[in-house]
């Protein structure tokens, strides 16, 4: 079943500026994104396109391992243009009745909120226009479908390093994770400032220039989102690292950080 889209306002889509998600869809090889942002992805070095690509892979691990641990209740923030398999494909696939919620930023998420909303009828989605930077709006929203007496899978796949210390990043993760109970799921990915310095700096410089603040972050800075969870194996690691099936002897390189944390 899905839910939420006679509601879904007319998007207005700003052309003349780069938007993160749409530069997220050219560094996959998509098709919904404008000059502004493609001018940003060429900007970058090709390893921009390695992390996108690493980030998505990621996403379909964790979502797979949580929804195999029982998980049925989604949140997903930072959405992103749809690219299938989407997160509610794979969780349904071993879960039909999940129910996952996303909520993106970009009006051009919205356009394609159709494909986000098409779940198993055993199960549900539904898709909220929202900036992660009002998590009250969000959560809100959220329990309409989501039941917060039982657990919910938070995912926020490469969204966080958009949202500089100034803007209380970790506090927005605070808020968004207080209300979730016990057996809660906190899935986060994260640019590295750390592992690849010099390449972290450009990239911040090209995204800078096209009108995008980052915040790229230390392990030991992306480590305190999961303060007080309770880190998976295994733990805090590079994208490619956590959990993959089979297990590769030398996972390739990579500047993103990735780990999935139990909420006690």
């Amino acid at each position: 079943m899905a839910t939420g889209a006679p509601d879904l306002p007319a998007p207005h889509t700003d052309t003349g500026k780069a938007h993160p998600a749409r530069v997220y869809d050219w560094l996959l090889g998509g098709k919904d994104n404008y000059p502004v942002d493609e001018a940003v992805g060429r900007m970058l070095p090709p390893q921009a396109r390695d992390g996108a690509r690493q980030n998505r892979a990621f996403m379909h691990r964790a979502a797979a391992w949580l929804a195999a641990q029982g998980m049925d209740q989604f949140l997903d923030i930072g959405t992103g243009i749809p690219t299938a398999p989407n997160l509610h494909q794979i969780v349904q696939r071993v879960v039909p009745t999940a129910k996952v919620v996303y909520a993106d930023n970009d009006p051009i998420v919205l356009r394609h909120a159709e494909a986000l909303l098409v779940s198993r009828p055993e199960g549900t989605t539904d898709y909220i226009e929202a900036d992660v930077r009002r998590p009250d709006r969000i959560l809100e929203h959220a329990r309409k479908v989501l039941d917060f007496e039982r657990p919910v899978a938070l995912s926020l796949i490469a969204l966080m390093h958009f949202i500089p210390d100034d803007k209380d990043a970790r506090g927005i993760v605070r808020e968004l994770l207080d209300p979730l109970p016990s057996g809660s799921y906190l899935v986060l990915t994260h640019a590295s400032s750390d592992i690849f310095p010099e390449l972290a700096r450009q990239v911040t410089d090209e995204y800078a220039r096209g009108g995008i603040r980052l915040g790229f972050r230390s392990r030991p800075e992306v480590a305190r989102f999961f303060e007080g969870l309770e880190l998976v194996g295994p733990g805090l690691v590079t994208a490619p690292e956590w959990f993959a099936s089979p297990p590769e002897p030398r996972p390739e390189d990579s500047g993103i950080y990735a780990g999935v944390a139990r909420v006690p």
